[in-house]
This record gives C-alpha cells, structure tokens and sequence, in this order.
C-alpha cells in the first residue's frame, strides 16, 4: 500500500485516540497536528513526533494528502468541505454537522469537488459487529425481520457537554442510528422516539434526555429498536440483535475477562468493559486502515457522507418525534 503523508485536525481525547491508530502503520506518516488550543497541538505533535501547524497551513500543503478531523461538531461541515476543496482525502469523526441543513449543503460542496470523504462510525469495524454483519449479509439467518440494538454509556458525560453536544440523538445515538441503516441497507421510511431524563436532572434541565427508546420502520415493514442510557452502572453496555427468517444472530458485550465462576449458588462472569476506549480501540485502528486503503485503491469509502447524512436525518427525525410526539417520515429531501 502506498505511504501517505496524513494530518490531524483536532488534539482532545479523540484525536488523541486517532493519532494512536495513524502512527501504529506503516501506510501513513502522520506529518501535522492543528488545534485552536495551540498548547495541546504542541503537546501532541512532540508526543509523535509531527509538527504543530495552522488548519490553514495544513490545507495549503500539497504534500498533505489527506486529514482526520476530530474537531468539535460544529466545525465539521466547513472543515470538510474546505479540504476537499483543497484536494485531501478526508476522514471526520460523527456526526457529520449538528445541523442536517448543513450536513446537505456540505454533500452538495464535497460532491462537487470531487475528493472522498468518509464518516468515523467506528463500530461498523469492530471486529464482533463485523462478523455480525458478515453472516447477515451471506444469508446465514434468512432475511431481516426485527433488529435490537442496545447502548447504554456507564455515566453520564457532564452537563457542560451536553449543552455542545446537539443531544442524545445527534451525540450518543448517531452511532446506532448508522448500525441500523448499515444492517438493513438504507434509510428507514419513518421514526418514532420517546425519552426522558431520568438519570441526570441536570440533563433535562438543559433541555435534553439521558434515556431513550427509538423505534425505525423500513418501508418494506422490517422494524429496529434502538435503546439509548446515559448509565449502566455495571459498564459500557453494547448488544446487537437480529432476527431473521431462519435464526437470531447477536453480538454480545465484551467483558473483562472470560472467567466464569459457577458454584451451587450460580453462575457468575466479569462485567463489560468499562469505556468506549477499552471496547472500541481496536476498531479505531481497522478503520483508519480501511480509510487508507480505500484512498490508495480508489475504492467507494467504506462509510460515505452520504450515509453520514443519512444518520444525521435519523437523528432529526428522532428529535422531531421527541418533542411533537409523533411518528415522522424520512423524506427524499432529508437524505440529500
């Protein structure tokens, strides 16, 4: 695979995470780190041996062939379409923008200029979920019927963050919300959520739920239910299931150990990892790796903006049928 020269836009806890998977290959030499906190930048790039740069030095290079954005949310529309525009490859973590409007009118830019972009929805690399999607796809249970995701984080992020975050839908649930278009091959036709803060007061108080059940219809009638907790105080709680026309394929938790004791008393096994960085590092590195190799191959990006935006209309349909109380429609306009 042909070495590329790689830059990284954002150095908090996720590029942070990302700088890890960029510098553990061999395909790509992670040149450049920029972030609006000059101090972290600075850290950063010493730690692996880049070098802190402006975004807009980074984007005049030539040299640069591609970015990871891991800047805040509501930078990412413009960030995007800035380094397509300056012909880089691009990989932004999700979502796509906090705004679906946005989100479409960055499609429209990043189409028009002609450079790949790929969305960060991680989990769609984690080495279960993979093989989960594997089987379902080779036919091994028959056709979709039912599909249950399960996500329920072991705390709360604090309130500061969810006042930026877009909520639950756009921050937490965005990530399920791709599992499910990504298991049945497309957008539902309609969503219908409920929720509530019952976990954090403080998180109703800004405006936004820390529980939460959502239910997608495809229009051939085929059903997802994806339910969301800001605590699950035993660990990181992450569980797919689906029903098929022939058997029932599910991803289970990843626990801490695989020690089970069982004693005239029960059954008892470790707990789920307890963070997204324990559970998903290792799907962070399958995924820079799968972006590269769709840049050096040409190859269709293995999550594309267009499915980014497809999540980001979930999202927006789940948080109009919160507040209206109401089943709503994803329409033609909402997919771009």
């Amino acid at each position: 695979m042909q070495m590329l020269k790689v830059a990284l836009l954002g150095a908090g806890r996720i590029g942070q995470v990302h700088a890890k998977s960029m510098t553990a290959t061999s395909a790509s030499r992670l040149v450049a780190v920029a972030d609006v906190n000059a101090q972290a930048a600075q850290a950063l790039a010493a730690q692996i041996g880049a070098e802190a740069r402006s975004v807009e030095d980074i984007l005049a290079d030539a040299s640069i062939d591609a970015v990871l954005i891991a800047t805040s949310t509501d930078t990412h529309s413009d960030l995007i379409t800035r380094a397509t525009a300056a012909g880089k490859a691009v990989l932004c973590e999700k979502p796509v923008d906090l705004s679906l409007e946005r989100a479409l009118k960055t499609l429209a830019a990043v189409e028009a200029n002609g450079r790949p972009v790929m969305i960060g929805f991680n989990r769609r690399f984690d080495p279960n979920f993979a093989a989960l999607k594997a089987a379902f796809d080779g036919g091994e249970i028959g056709a979709g019927e039912l599909l249950s995701i399960t996500s329920f984080d072991p705390a709360p992020p604090p309130v500061s963050y969810v006042k930026v975050s877009g909520g639950l839908f756009r921050d937490m649930m965005i990530h399920d919300f791709d599992m499910a278009c990504w298991m049945f091959g497309g957008a539902p036709a309609k969503v219908t959520a409920h929720g509530a803060a019952l976990v954090a007061p403080e998180i109703g108080a800004a405006g936004d739920v820390d529980t939460a059940a959502v239910t997608m219809v495809w229009a051939d009638g085929r059903i997802a239910v994806i339910k969301n907790s800001r605590r699950a105080g035993y660990g990181y709680d992450q569980r797919i299931e689906v029903l098929g026309s022939k058997g029932l394929l599910s991803a289970r938790n990843v626990l801490e150990n695989t020690v089970e004791k069982i004693t005239t008393a029960g059954a008892v096994s470790a707990k789920p990892l307890h963070f997204f960085l324990e559970r998903y590092m290792r799907a962070y590195e399958v995924e820079w790796s799968a972006f590269l190799e769709a840049v050096t191959t040409g190859a269709t990006m293995p999550v594309t903006l267009r499915e980014g935006v497809a999540a980001l209309a979930c999202a927006e349909a789940a948080t109009r049928s919160l507040h209206s109380g109401e089943t709503v429609a994803i329409t033609p306009d909402m997919l771009g």
